[in-house]
C-alpha cells in the first residue's frame, strides 16, 4: 500500500526531504521498530486522546506509555482520556486503523510531542499503513506540524 496520499502531497508541497521505507507488516510501534531495524525509542507512535467534543494526538517513543496526568497538566485539559480506536477511526480516512501519522494538523487535531523525540535529529513514524514508515528530520516535522513539546511518557517501557 502506498504512503498516505494526503501526507505525501503535504510533504512534497512543503519541499522537505523524507524517505519512505517498506517493511513486513507490523501492528505495534515496537514491532515496526524491529521491522525497520531501529531502536524502539527512535520510532514515534501516536496515542489518541479525546476530551469534551474534540481530540488530541500525543506522540512518544514506541516503548513508552503516555502519562495522562502529565499531558493533562501540560495541555491544561483535565478532561483528556485515552480514545478507543472506535472513537477516532473515522477521523483518518485512508489510514489503516492504528497507523495514522503524527500530522494531526492535516486533520485539525492538536499535536503534543514527548520532549525526548524533540531532541532527536530524525523522526520515524507510520505512513498511514502497517507496511511503510516515513523518516525525516525532526526539525522539518516540527516546522510543519507545530507540535507542543512536553514530558509525556511514563518512566517505564510499555509491555
Amino acid at each position: 500500500m502506498p504512503i498516505l496520499t494526503k501526507l505525501k502531497e503535504f510533504l512534497d508541497a512543503s519541499g522537505v526531504r523524507y524517505e519512505v521505507r517498506s517493511h513486513r507488516p507490523a501492528f505495534t510501534a515496537q514491532e515496526t521498530a524491529a521491522a525497520e531495524h531501529i531502536p524502539g525509542r527512535a520510532m514515534a507512535k501516536v496515542v489518541m486522546l479525546r476530551g469534551a467534543g474534540d481530540y488530541a494526538m500525543a506522540v512518544l517513543p514506541a516503548p513508552y506509555h503516555v502519562d495522562l496526568d502529565r499531558l493533562r497538566r501540560a495541555a491544561g485539559r483535565p478532561d483528556l482520556c485515552l480514545a478507543t480506536e472506535a472513537d477516532f477511526a473515522r477521523l483518518f480516512p485512508g489510514c489503516e486503523p492504528g497507523a495514522m501519522p503524527p500530522f494531526g494538523n492535516l486533520w485539525g487535531i492538536p499535536v503534543w510531542v514527548d520532549e525526548s523525540l524533540a531532541r532527536d535529529d530524525e523522526i520515524a513514524f507510520n505512513a498511514g499503513n502497517h507496511e511503510q514508515t516515513v523518516h525525516m528530520r525532526y526539525a522539518d516535522f516540527a516546522r510543519l506540524v507545530g507540535p507542543r513539546v512536553a514530558a509525556l511518557r511514563t518512566g517505564s517501557y510499555a509491555a
